[in-house]
């Protein structure tokens, strides 16, 4: 999928970022950042952490690739990519998944398919 739309923006491996991330397009961290990354409404985007990215927040992302280190949980409506290096320590919500050897959650891995649909309310 191509975001040529917008410019990629890279979070430098000497940044540090506390505060929520509101993104689209794509966005690559090797840093640090200390807050939730967010999509834009109605935006399409990817998030990519290199091995030596941390994010210590929630990621509210459709395209995700993760080979680095997330404390918090993550959520992705499209696509997550688990590289060798990388490690969520919290809950993953994914609809498609893919997973190399190495690759770490700790926490709970639910499917799109198996999340709770609201119960419409009785009349």
């Amino acid at each position: 999928m191509a975001f040529s739309a917008n410019t990629p923006t890279l979070i430098s491996r000497t940044t540090h970022i506390k505060g929520d991330v509101t993104f689209s397009g794509e966005l690559t961290v090797e840093g640090k950042v200390i807050g939730n990354i967010l999509v834009e409404a109605g935006k399409e985007a990817r998030l990519i952490i290199n091995d030596t990215g941390v994010v210590e927040g929630d990621i509210r992302v459709p395209n995700i690739t993760i080979n680095g280190t997330v404390v918090g949980n993550v959520y992705s409506s499209k696509q997550l990519d688990m590289a060798a290096k990388g490690v969520v320590k919290g809950a993953v919500h994914y609809h498609a998944i893919q997973m190399v050897k190495g690759a770490q959650v700790n926490g709970n891995m639910i499917s799109a398919s198996e999340e709770p649909k609201p119960v419409p309310p009785k009349a």
